[in-house]
């Protein structure tokens, strides 16, 4: 471990409780970014500062500044939001940002392309909706993901609700926000203090999942911490807990690594608050604070010992957790078209490709979204694979909405294979600082070559779990995919193979820094060998690790371990 704290170790510090000066910031008119500490301490408001790379080295020509914009993030716990809401954040998107709304792998929604000078109005507008942003970006608990897929509304309901209010015990109770973005007057000698994060909250990003077997939609093992409900009898008895997941990593950097969490025990509902607090604030103590590469809750994990720090948490929550009950996992996808609930209502699961909800071509998804929206009685929720479930829909309301998704093209679900249908990516180039390949923009011509040697073998149907990324970074949680491409550089990509379709194996390395026709070549002579020699129903990356076609990753455990 390096000596001393890293930079923006010393930015939190400084900054008055997430304020620095970020107001002078923003009222600079003769530049369209934000002061460098102010780059780092928005992020904590729920935004980041981007600027589009492809105009780069035009505007550098004409010694113009960077095309600087801002992403924003909401904090919607669970992914749901009322019709009204759907509506109002439609308008923002169409006011303020650029290319529509985004959903991302967090059940956020996400606004690109907002300048500086609209910010706070943006910020304000989404307010106004009855959804913040706080908390959505920096190193805090994020956004917090619970089950979108239900097979019984009472569990899930239950589930949500346990989510909702661990996301607002985590909120940072600092009124900086409220100062900024909504002209909140400071309080003169106010006793402002964090009691969970402290005055430099925590070492890096935390997140925190919900999920419910049989589904593992939220890939709960990717997250920080995770809460596996167990259902006894028709109702939720408690959780499984699990720590240390994590998938970021850095290129040609042995010490970073992704990693799924372990299974440390049981909880009952009433105990949830208290344990995840004793997780947060043993990473808060814990955590690395001089290499932000190490600072997650995964290497602080391996760095002083699964069951050390179990102890602490324990100690800290005040009791022992009971052992891990049994649960099972079928898949990490999301379940499209129509399923009927036990409360005699439905939901329509809708594929979103990349999460983009706009308007292109035959398939207007904004506008018809809109138009649901305007007659839909139930809520709308968000999926962690970028999808959308149109949820409570009522008998009186199914047939017209189901005419809608047929009118503006929203039915892509009923003839998409499933490869395409589970496909992820993350936004990467223009706007991703970090990207060193393109990820959303490729995906559908990928997909579409992939899917033509796929036919090619008589395996158009096979559940093929795809994710790209356009960096080592994880945002589109590539580590779990049965294929996965990592960006390398423009045009260029690591081929991961043979993680499983339940999200409880990570996958390997197959091939590095190669090009598209390499990859293709490569997965085309796999699939060969998967037609001819799977076993009945066998998976993709099952195959390739029965058959010894993948190598082992040496050192980094690659299962879930309970």
């Amino acid at each position: 471990m390096s000596a001393g704290l890293s930079a923006v170790e010393k930015i939190k510090t400084d900054s008055r409780l997430l304020r620095g000066s970020l107001r002078e910031s923003l009222a600079d008119p003769v530049t369209g970014s934000l002061r460098e500490d102010d780059q780092s301490l928005i992020k904590f408001h729920g935004s980041y500062q981007q600027d589009d790379r492809d105009l780069r080295e035009e505007r550098r020509q004409q010694k113009l500044e960077p095309d600087y914009s801002f992403m924003i993030r909401t904090r919607t716990p669970g992914g749901v939001t009322t019709p009204q809401q759907w509506l109002q954040l439609d308008a923002i998107a169409t006011r303020h940002a650029s290319n529509g709304l985004r959903v991302t792998t967090r059940q956020a929604f996400q606004f690109p392309g907002v300048i500086k000078r609209e910010l706070k109005a943006t910020m304000a507008a989404i307010n106004a909706s009855l959804i913040d942003t706080i908390a959505a970006c920096g190193d805090v608990n994020r956004n917090v993901l619970a089950a979108a897929n239900p097979l019984l509304s009472s569990v899930h309901a239950t589930v949500h609700a346990q989510a909702r209010a661990l996301s607002q015990h985590f909120l940072p109770r600092t009124r900086a926000y409220y100062e900024i973005w909504l002209d909140e007057e400071l309080v003169a000698g106010a006793d402002e203090h964090e009691p969970i994060y402290g005055a430099t909250y925590l070492p890096r990003k935390f997140k925190t999942a919900f999920a419910v077997p049989p589904l593992n939609d939220v890939d709960v093992f990717a997250n920080d911490l995770g809460f596996i409900a167990i259902v006894e009898n028709g109702a939720v008895a408690g959780y499984n807990v699990a720590v240390g997941g994590g998938l970021g990593a850095t290129h040609g950097d042995a010490v970073t690594y992704p990693r799924l969490a372990d299974v440390i025990g049981f909880v009952t509902p009433e105990q949830v608050i208290a344990v995840a607090e004793g997780v947060v604030t043993t990473q808060r103590d814990w955590g690395n604070r001089s290499e932000r590469k190490r600072a997650r809750l995964k290497y602080t994990i391996d760095d002083r010992g699964l069951e050390n720090f179990k102890a602490e948490v324990e100690r800290r929550a005040g009791f022992a957790l009971a052992p891990a009950r049994p649960y099972a996992f079928e898949h990490n996808g999301d379940r499209f078209g129509w399923a009927d609930s036990e409360d005699g209502r439905a939901q329509l699961t809708l594929r979103i490709e990349a999460g983009r909800i706009n308007d292109r071509g035959e398939r207007r998804l904004l506008s018809g979204l809109r138009a649901i929206a305007q007659i839909h009685e139930g809520d709308f929720r968000l999926t962690a694979n970028q999808n959308l479930v149109i949820a409570g829909v009522t008998p009186a309301t199914r047939a017209a909405i189901d005419a809608l998704v047929a009118e503006y093209g929203l039915d892509l679900y009923r003839d998409a294979s499933p490869l395409r249908l589970n496909a992820l990516a993350c936004v990467a180039l223009p706007t991703c600082g970090l990207a060193m390949a393109e990820a959303e923009r490729y995906l559908p011509e990928l997909v579409t070559k992939l899917e033509a040697r796929l036919q090619a073998h008589d395996l158009l149907d096979a559940p093929i779990h795809l994710r790209v990324s356009g960096c080592p970074n994880g945002c589109s949680r590539p580590y779990l995919g049965e294929i996965a491409l990592i960006g390398k550089a423009p045009g260029r990509y690591n081929l991961m193979l043979a993680a499983d379709h339940r999200g409880q194996r990570l996958n390997r390395l197959h091939k590095e820094n190669i090009s598209e026709a390499d990859i293709l070549d490569t997965v085309d002579a796999l699939f060969a060998r998967y037609a001819a020699e799977r076993d009945g129903d066998e998976r993709f990356g099952d195959f390739l690790v029965r058959s010894g076609m993948v190598a082992a990753k040496a050192g980094i455990p690659l299962e879930v371990r309970t």
